[in-house]
């Protein structure tokens, strides 16, 4: 059962996180190509729009990333292990920046882009949301280290 539970684990973590990932790292890009006059045809707020979408579908899939770790670690026997702890705070604050920063700040890029008015404010609600999205990648790229260390592990190298 623990094989399974693992191996479910990683492989939402893998799906979900890492499209979120992926969609969220692009949508400023997009975003910004969106409001300028550089997108005529509005291809670029459609992918916008479409990497958006994405982002929030993969954030609702991505709640099973930690309830399969904890039900890993709740078989594994490790809840209480120090990596195991601060691996579910840094999850809890990627899931907490996503859904309070990097998801409304994308709404709020795509409202500018549909308002002709407003897209003077893109750039730097743009530069905001690469930023967030960076420290957001950042936390699960600790938490993946975390997750393969396990330090004070007997079997970390």
């Amino acid at each position: 059962m623990t094989k399974l539970l693992l191996s479910l684990h990683v492989l939402v973590a893998i799906l979900a996180v890492g499209s979120i990932t992926v969609a969220a790292s692009m949508f400023p890009r997009y975003a910004l190509q969106a409001s300028d006059s550089g997108d005529p045809d509005g291809k670029a707020a459609s992918i916008a729009a479409v990497l958006h979408k994405i982002c929030r579908g993969y954030a609702v899939a991505g709640i099973a990333v930690p309830v399969f770790g904890l039900a890993t670690g709740a078989a594994l026997g490790v809840l209480g292990d120090a990596w195991l702890i601060v691996s579910l705070v840094l999850t809890m604050g990627a899931g907490a920046l996503l859904a309070l920063a990097v998801l409304p700040g994308q709404e709020d890029l795509l409202a500018l882009i549909e308002a002709p008015e407003g897209q003077d404010g893109a750039r730097p609600l743009a530069s905001r949301l690469t930023m967030l999205t960076g420290i957001f990648n950042v936390l699960w790229a600790v938490v993946t280290v975390l997750m393969i260390v396990r330090p004070g592990s007997t079997t970390s190298a």
